[in-house]
């Protein structure tokens, strides 16, 4: 299974509209960062995690050629907005399926209204299949099985998944304990670290550390990084070994 990093920045991305900041003015590849988000492929299976303002963009840029599926972690516009732009995919493939909390649907209905209309649909909309996602209920996606993680964004209800010995988690400030036995035994964990300073609604480096410690995947990559964190190369220095800063356009194979 692959993992490509299509986007590793927060909800502004990196650099920032009308920012000064170091990070924003570096010229180093790994400095430049899309909204969060991740593609994942097998044998023929292709499913993304996320579809954010920079969807487009990243589809090009990956040569992504075929999506079977979206997995929403949860509503926000940074992870969500990209919808109208599987339309390239929908004209070859047909209907996506996206699979998501029947919060994140109802919300994707209410924005995307065209999209899910039944009659007097616009020739060119997107076309979806729903299927909701409901904690400690695995589903199929090709020919590996999902296993949604319940954890909170501040106060907000947000699903991370487990597929093999991978996990993908973004925007999480809290675990429950009854959710941590879903994540043990991981080769790679990918997990939000917004900065270094506390945040309300994400991980600050010591806590994400602190989780870490406490999984012990093989591999841990940070990801939802903030400007203000500091310089890609800069941070990497000072993580333990078995820990990564994620930045765009990174490929692992697990």
């Amino acid at each position: 299974m692959k993992v490509y990093f299509l986007g590793t920045g927060t909800s502004q991305g990196i650099p920032v509209i009308g920012s000064n900041h170091p990070v924003c003015k570096s010229i180093d590849f790994k400095d430049k960062r899309l909204r969060v988000s991740v593609w994942i492929s097998w044998d023929e299976h292709s499913y993304v995690i996320d579809c954010g303002p920079d969807f487009r963009q990243q589809m090009l840029a990956s040569n992504c050629q075929k999506v079977d599926g979206i997995l929403f972690t949860h509503e926000h516009a940074d992870h969500t907005s990209g919808l109208d732009d599987i339309r390239p995919f929908n004209f070859k493939q047909g209907e996506i399926p996206i699979y998501a909390h029947h919060r994140v649907i109802n919300n994707l209905k209410e924005r995307f209204d065209y999209i899910f209309r039944t009659e007097n649909r616009y020739p060119g909309a997107p076309s979806v299949k729903t299927i909701a996602v409901v904690n400690n209920e695995p589903f199929q996606i090709g020919s590996k099985v999902a296993i949604p993680v319940n954890v909170m964004h501040g106060d907000l209800q947000v699903f991370g998944y487990r597929i093999d010995d991978f996990a993908y988690l973004t925007d999480v400030k809290t675990i429950d304990e009854s959710e941590i036995h879903k994540l043990k035994g991981l080769k790679v964990l990918v997990i939000n670290a917004l900065r270094e300073e506390q945040h309300f609604s994400h991980l600050n480096l010591e806590e994400a550390l602190d989780l870490i410690a406490l999984l012990k995947p093989e591999k841990t990559y940070l990801t939802h990084i903030s400007h203000v964190f500091g310089f890609h190369e800069e941070v990497q220095k000072k993580l333990p070994e078995n820990v990564f800063l994620a930045y765009d356009n990174l490929e692992i194979t697990l």
